[in-house]
């Protein structure tokens, strides 16, 4: 619509300068006007050529032999003796017959008139327009989530079974609140989703409002903050609005530090807007009832800066730590993801999540969606062991550069340098090697994946000591 509106105005505009350009030329070349009483003379002294007679009014415009054009009143009666008079002279002679349309008689004032009215009417739109987006900064951006669209559930989770049972309670809630209310028990009205990038914070969030089947917002902390002031405020007001009119239901902020940061740290304007809208953030949680029906889940991966009132009871008053899945959880998430994907037989999960100690669930998705990739770009049917290991490392060291020329010397340096790492793992005996490369991927010349045979949440000095032998190994 707006694109038809600007051709509509360029289409305008032009029409405009034409007519202009139409009527100053036209006036151009109007500039002789004679009396009737010297334009017989001239016509019988043989300085006319040609001339065009209006019917209706007698009006003779017409050329000279020095090429200028010239115009003349003439009488209204007898044209046609007027113009058989002018051919024995030897003059062209056109006769303009009368015109008997009405509304081609008023086109000249008509149309300046239109085109004024439809560049008014075109302006008028634009700035009521402009307004009106002027008037929407305060409109929340929060997007609305209907249940038949949230088809994510606890099922499509895997790796996070303790977060899956503190998130059931905020599900039964909303499922059967009678069940709670009749008991006096009160529903925390905060959730807050703590834990790095990529262990399935906004996964979670969906899945619970999946399960209970009820309308989920989902906005960023970033979009609350812009450059004017009391703008974050006012899309706060109007998110929790829209929330009322839907409730029961789910809103989740993610990266909710972006907004809810601790105050009195930062500065600028900017740092004002974002107070501002902190503090409508407390009071709007403070301002809806409990069991409203309304639950508010947020996620961060630095609960340390997050303001200490947002955090109190009655806001935010669990928090719920998502953690990187251990091996358990990885061939869980692995199994998750390799629905809908062609395996073959001799791709172990099992293998894969072994190999990838720290891996979150959206690196571990990323992997199998590179090793379909590479199976589909070398034409395969399915994706094999090959396919997955590659992968792995796609992702740890990214991909292999085979187009950079590496010079004998130096590959012999990486060999020893890796071969290095891999003899202080061997003989320490606590990380087995799995593997050993020269091949560059990314941006190092090689590497050396060790694997420990169980996973420790500790280290104590002996393992400090051995990895910093192993890392000096090289």
């Amino acid at each position: 619509m707006k694109y038809l509106r600007d051709i509509m105005m360029y289409f305008l505009l032009a029409v405009v300068a034409i007519f202009l350009v139409n009527t100053l030329s036209g006036n151009a070349q109007r500039q002789i006007e004679l009396a009737y009483s010297e334009f017989r003379t001239q016509v019988a002294n043989g300085q006319i050529t040609e001339v065009e007679i209006e019917q209706a009014t007698g009006r003779i415009v017409g050329t000279r032999k020095e090429g200028d054009r010239f115009m003349v009143n003439g009488p209204r009666d007898d044209i046609n003796a007027l113009a058989d008079e002018l051919s024995k002279a030897g003059v062209t002679v056109k006769i303009k017959p009368e015109s008997n349309s009405f509304f081609l008689s008023l086109l000249p004032i008509l149309l300046p008139l239109i085109v004024i009215g439809v560049l008014w009417y075109v302006f008028f739109n634009q700035m009521q327009s402009n307004n009106n987006r002027a008037m929407s900064f305060g409109k929340s951006r929060a997007r609305l989530h209907s249940e038949d669209k949230t088809k994510v559930t606890f099922e499509d989770v895997a790796g996070e079974d303790e977060a899956k049972e503190e998130l059931q309670e905020v599900v039964e809630f909303l499922k059967q609140p009678k069940r709670f209310t009749e008991l006096g028990a009160k529903i925390p009205k905060g959730v807050l989703l703590v834990g790095a990038p990529g262990t399935g914070k906004t996964l979670l969030a969906r899945a619970a409002a999946g399960e209970a089947g009820v309308p989920f917002f989902s906005i960023s902390g970033s979009d609350f903050v812009e450059m004017f002031v009391g703008i974050g405020a006012a899309r706060v007001r109007d998110m929790f609005e829209q929330a009322k009119k839907n409730a029961p239901c789910i809103i989740f902020i993610d990266e909710i530090d972006a907004v809810g940061r601790q105050r009195g740290a930062g500065l600028g304007g900017g740092h004002d807007e974002r107070e501002q809208t902190l503090n409508q953030l407390l009071v709007e949680m403070d301002g809806f009832e409990l069991n409203s029906g309304i639950v508010i889940l947020a996620a961060t991966n630095r609960p340390d800066v997050l303001d200490p009132a947002l955090l109190r009871p009655g806001r935010f008053d669990r928090q719920v730590v998502v953690n990187v899945p251990d091996l358990e959880g990885r061939e869980a998430i692995l199994k998750v993801h390799a629905k809908g994907k062609i395996l073959s037989d001799d791709v172990d999960l099992r293998v894969i999540a072994r190999g990838t100690p720290g891996f979150t669930g959206a690196d571990l998705a990323n992997v199998l969606n590179e090793a379909a990739l590479l199976a589909a770009r070398r034409n395969k049917k399915k994706i094999t062991m090959d396919e997955t290991q590659e992968a792995v490392e796609r992702v740890i060291a990214g991909p292999q550069r085979k187009s950079k020329i590496i010079l004998p010397q130096e590959r012999n340096i990486t060999a020893y340098h890796e071969a290095g790492h891999a003899l202080v793992h061997h003989y320490l005996g606590k990380t087995p090697v799995h593997k050993v490369s020269i091949l560059p991927r990314g941006m190092a010349a090689g590497y050396t994946i060790a694997l420990p045979e169980e996973e420790k949440h500790f280290m104590t000095r002996s393992d400090i000591q051995d990895e910093v032998a192993a890392l000096l190994g090289g």
